[in-house]
């Protein structure tokens, strides 16, 4: 292996650890709670480092916020390897998996909406984000209904994300694992509904 290739993933994983300290303050202690100190601090690097690869605070907020889209474009991911159907299937459960239904995910989502709300550079990734997965949610819709137009495709995916981020919100609360099973089959039956 050469030494550039052993920098690249050091350099990777270091710029990793700092977006996710700086994920795990945020969804402890919403946007007051990060600062480049405290995400140095809490990454288990120096100051300068964090300064290296982010400019201030808001480039830290805007790449934490980029990483949170990719994880969502992986939940609705195609597996190329499953039937159209149960892709689908496997994608709207898929956000009920039990990294995601913990406290420090589901309060990180909750200041994630609210920064989409206070800033307004903030509030362009967000939707950007939102219209990524809704599109890869319609995209997987159709593909296991090919008879639903475009619109109902895109109709259906809004409909099932109301759903989702309603299960996420009260999983807060402690919602019973029965109740998550009935929020799943509920997408499942406005995904596949004739």
């Amino acid at each position: 292996m050469d030494t550039n290739t052993v920098k690249s993933g050091e350099q990777g994983d270091r710029q990793s650890r700092i977006l996710e300290a700086a994920l795990g303050l945020l969804s402890r202690h919403g946007i007051a709670g990060v600062n480049m100190r405290a995400v140095a601090r809490e990454a288990g690097v120096a100051l300068g480092l964090v300064n290296y690869y982010y400019e201030d605070k808001m480039s830290l907020i805007r790449a934490a916020l980029h990483r949170i889209d990719q994880h969502d474009l992986m939940l609705v991911a195609p597996d190329p390897e499953l039937p159209p159907e149960e892709q689908l299937r496997k994608a709207l459960r898929r956000v009920a998996g039990p990294d995601l239904l913990t406290t420090q995910y589901l309060s990180l989502r909750l200041h994630l909406w609210a920064l989409a709300q206070a800033h307004e550079d903030f509030a362009s990734i967000n939707a950007a984000a939102f219209e990524r997965y809704l599109e890869g949610l319609a995209t997987l819709i159709g593909n296991a209904t090919p008879e639903l137009s475009t619109e109902a495709c895109r109709e259906r995916a809004a409909d099932i994300v109301v759903v989702q981020n309603g299960m996420w919100l009260t999983a807060l609360l402690g919602v019973d694992k029965e109740s998550i099973r009935r929020s799943i089959a509920r997408t499942e039956e406005i995904a596949f509904a004739a």
